[in-house]
């Protein structure tokens, strides 16, 4: 009989950061880990927000701790990775979630409107990348998963997302050069495109019924995501279960851009 050797889902013993952990895709993601068995760095600009994802991933009896952090900061990105090393002494795994929108038309957008969302979306997603490979090569590898966007893949008719879904579809890209260059590192980078997700940024959109229902309509299983939809994604590209998966995104998407 032929033995297998099982993968585990479970994250025990790992750590990981999250960015953009605050409220939303990124606080849900950071729980879905922690409830995992990871423990967990939670960095964002908002404070506040941060400490009160780790204080819920405290009381799920996991080890947490919150970073502020400026993404469009390379000094910033430093200190946070260094304060994740400090507490932690390693990082298993990173997850780029934070992200800026942004909705104007090519013919309006300015420098002052473009590079916000570009310093984070890219250049941000860039260089903690970059910064925590280092990290997890002197440990033997790890995982990383990028946020991008189903916005990075299409675009609908009349939403004015140049910018956003340039960096989205930038964040595809990268996934997949990061990917060849790391593997002899023992480092799997991967991303996830979500859709539309029942989250803050979104949710006074979903509340208009005639918004709602074309959300809907591009929709194939007639849903917005929900907490579940993402956490199961992303524990599984952290886990042992995706070891032999690399340089791929994953829509998460409800079937949009299938259409």
């Amino acid at each position: 009989m032929e033995k297998i050797n099982y993968p585990k889902m479970t994250l025990e013993g790992k750590v990981a950061l999250v960015t953009g952990a605050a409220q939303g895709l990124g606080k849900w993601i950071s729980l879905g880990l922690a409830q995992a068995g990871a423990d967990v760095a939670v960095a964002d600009l908002n404070k506040e927000g941060a400490d009160q994802t780790a204080k819920e991933i405290s009381e799920m009896d996991r080890k947490a701790i919150a970073i502020k952090t400026d993404l469009t900061k390379i000094d910033s990105i430093k200190e946070m990775v260094q304060e994740v090393i400090g507490f932690f002494s390693r990082i298993d795994c990173l997850v780029n979630n934070a992200g800026v929108g942004g909705r104007k038309s090519v013919l309006d957008t300015t420098p002052e409107d473009f590079d916000p969302i570009s310093n984070v979306n890219f250049k941000g997603v860039y260089f903690t990348s970059q910064i925590v490979a280092k990290e997890m090569i002197s440990k033997g590898g790890g995982k990383i998963i990028n946020l991008a966007s189903a916005a990075g893949y299409l675009i609908r008719p009349g939403v004015n997302l140049s910018v956003y879904a340039g960096t989205k579809g930038a964040v595809i890209m990268l996934t997949k050069a990061f990917a060849e260059e790391l593997a002899p590192y023992k480092i799997n980078v991967n991303a996830i495109a979500p859709g539309y997700f029942n989250t803050p940024a979104v949710t006074f959109r979903l509340k208009d019924p005639k918004t709602l229902n074309t959300i809907l309509s591009f929709n194939p299983l007639k849903k917005i995501g929900e907490a579940i939809d993402i956490i199961g994604p992303v524990v599984f590209l952290a886990s042992d279960l995706s070891n032999f998966i690399t340089g791929q995104t994953i829509f998460v998407d409800g079937g949009r851009t299938i259409l």
